[in-house]
């Protein structure tokens, strides 16, 4: 047997998808609604939202925080991943996309369970005390992506979850011309995680990309 990875295709994703339980009818309303909307489509892969409600159940986490809301499809999503009693805090800088998550959190099976901020995420964060949450979920700009670590090692308990969408770079990682201008900051940020000496993880290779964290 090679030592070396699979390589990972599209059609890998495809299959991936296939194997995990179907997108349930709510969310894929949502998507289509905020479509109309024209919310921009960035919201993370259906099988990216199972992945890391996963997770959530596997360390019994009560307390999430996200940083980037959009629609509020991956906020549901990570809801639906704690415990009985549980709640999210979302933070989303746009009042129209927070308008728009708020709705359809309202409609949604745990509406009891998230509440959204709105402001700036380095803003918000100070707010919240020092190890009061399981795990936090990174999904807004991301040149500061490293700024929002030092909140969330901070904020997130030790042996929780440190989670960051798009670690892959939209695609774009390795390219030698990227066209998006975002593709720099993740690589920055990529190196600097290896860098970190408290927190361990990996980069699992779901939608764009997500890095699983475990802080020390």
């Amino acid at each position: 047997m090679s030592a070396e990875a699979s390589p990972v295709t599209v059609q890998h994703h495809r299959y991936i998808r296939e194997h995990v339980p179907l997108e349930d009818p709510f969310l894929w309303e949502l998507r289509a609604a905020a479509l109309a909307a024209k919310i921009p489509p960035i919201w993370i892969a259906h099988e990216e939202a199972h992945f890391l409600a996963v997770l959530l159940r596997l360390i019994g986490a009560r307390r999430a925080i996200e940083v980037g809301t959009l629609a509020g499809y991956s906020a549901i999503a990570l809801a639906r991943g704690l415990t009985q009693g549980g709640q999210l805090d979302t933070i989303e800088l746009s009042d129209a996309h927070a308008d728009f998550a708020e709705h359809w959190i309202a409609k949604s099976d745990v509406k009891e369970r998230v509440r959204v901020h709105r402001g700036k995420g380095l803003e918000v964060l100070p707010r919240f005390e020092a190890n009061c949450a399981d795990a936090m979920f990174l999904d807004a700009d991301k040149s500061n992506y490293g700024r929002y670590l030092e909140q969330a090692l901070r904020i997130v308990r030790p042996g929780g979850l440190i989670l960051a969408d798009n670690a892959l770079a939209f695609g774009q990682l390795l390219d030698a011309t990227p066209s998006d201008r975002e593709v720099p900051a993740i690589r920055a940020f990529n190196d600097a995680v290896t860098r970190e000496p408290r927190v361990e993880g990996v980069i699992v290779p779901l939608g764009d990309g997500v890095w699983v964290l475990r802080k020390r």
